[in-house]
């Protein structure tokens, strides 16, 4: 949203007459306040691909009232503006994905020599190497989760419901691409040069009945990449580990998140299972595959002993790379309503829910204050990345070089203007 807005008032500045019209997570989440900003003409709920299909039918003026999952300004008499939002427009089923939402421009995407070289995988994801970063690319095999996390927006996409305090969790479920069409999709990236590709999924190691034919299908084609996919870790099953490292899966990204496991439980509604974090870890890292491991400070049950824990367990865990986040109420998840209801500070830009953000605004605890979460977040990377044992295991890994890589990257301090009061 920062530079979404940032273009969008540039482009009406300079041709005030041509619409815009903003789509995306954050648009579903709060679209009455997306559509309020001056240099937004419409705003499309969910993934917006029907409402889009409609509202290019009409002249963008005339008979906006009868297009479902838009929103719009009306124009009154007097030339009052009212934003207005239609009712909801259905989000693409299952049996459709492969027709309505077909796929990736790839050959229009802008680069300088070669196709995708403008993109840059995550430096850890390239092991520490700048020269394995470009080209990259990024595709998703599925939209939603079954879950709903307090902390968590990303359902917020499959929205279909206008209601005021309509949150994520309302929202939850998944729908896949077939294993054809994702397949047909990498070996469209293959032929264009990429190596290195993400596979955002935010839950990929779930369902086994989409997984498993995919990777099946990408080991048939001899499609070689160096890939990276997302699990919780309590989905993980040990018996198909071996598979995702033969379809070229060499990073898995384990979503942990706490290290109590009454912390984790409370923010996850139950749903997350008590298992044994290191075993999995283990297993995992037994076949051959490295494992980044995402942890977040700041829960509503924390405190510093808590957080202690969940850095102690990273630091035993040693994982080849770790993310650590302050815990933030993004906009469209449960957390973001229950600090309206509590009263609790929000960032009054959207650069304040950006993690690395000069003005980054967590949440406070219970127990913590929120500029003592982001504190301890931050000297708990600056442990994590300049601790002996785990630049040990990155030299070990993949060499000298990339150790000295990552020294540098633990030399860049972050400014806070939370830490600054």
């Amino acid at each position: 949203m920062i530079g979404a807005t940032a273009l969008a008032s540039a482009l009406k500045q300079e041709s005030p007459a041509i619409p815009i019209c903003f789509v995306g997570s954050h648009t579903s989440a709060l679209p009455m306040e997306v559509l309020q900003l001056p240099f937004v003409d419409f705003v499309l709920l969910n993934e917006g691909v029907y409402a889009l299909h409609d509202l290019l039918r009409t002249d963008l003026r005339s008979g906006l009232h009868a297009v479902r999952g838009i929103g719009y300004k009306s124009v009154a008499a007097d030339g009052a503006v009212c934003p207005v939002l239609n009712e909801p427009q259905r989000v693409v089923p299952q049996e459709r994905m492969d027709e309505d939402l077909p796929g990736y421009a790839w050959d229009l995407l802008p680069y300088r020599s070669r196709p995708l070289d403008l993109y840059r995988a995550h430096f850890w994801h390239a092991e520490f190497d700048h020269n394995k970063r470009t080209p990259f690319a990024a595709i998703y095999t599925s939209l939603g989760c079954p879950f709903g996390c307090d902390f968590c927006m990303i359902n917020i996409v499959n929205r279909v419901n206008n209601g005021s305090e309509v949150d994520a969790s309302h929202s939850r479920g998944m729908r896949f691409w077939s294993a054809r069409f994702i397949a047909g999709e990498l070996e469209k990236l293959a032929q264009l040069g990429v190596e290195t590709v993400r596979i955002s999924d935010e839950m990929f190691f779930l369902n086994r009945k989409y997984y498993e034919p995919l990777l099946q299908e990408i080991i048939k084609r001899d499609l070689r990449f160096r890939m990276w996919a997302y699990a919780r870790v309590d989905t993980v099953r040990e018996e198909y580990i071996s598979l995702f490292r033969r379809a070229g899966i060499n990073w898995l990204a384990v979503g942990i998140e706490a290290g109590n496991q009454q912390v984790r439980r409370e923010v996850s509604k139950g749903s997350f299972q008590d298992v044994d974090i290191r075993d999995i870890c283990r297993r995992v890292r037994a076949e051959g595959m490295n494992i980044i491991s995402n942890y977040i400070f700041g829960f509503p049950d924390d405190t510093l002993d808590t957080m202690q824990e969940t850095l102690d367990l990273a630091l035993e865990l040693n994982t080849e790379m770790a993310n650590m986040y302050p815990c933030q109420a993004l906009p469209g998840s449960p957390m973001y309503f229950i600090a309206k209801r509590l009263g609790w500070s929000l960032p009054v830009a959207y650069s304040g829910y950006a993690f690395f953000s000069y003005d980054c605004q967590p949440l406070p605890t219970k127990y913590v204050s929120a500029a003592e979460v982001l504190r301890f977040r931050d000297q708990a990377w600056q442990r994590y990345f300049t601790n002996p044992a785990y630049l040990a295991l990155v030299e070990r890994k993949f060499g000298e070089v990339q150790r000295a890589n990552v020294e540098a990257m633990s030399r860049i301090k972050l400014r806070r203007k939370l830490l600054e009061a």
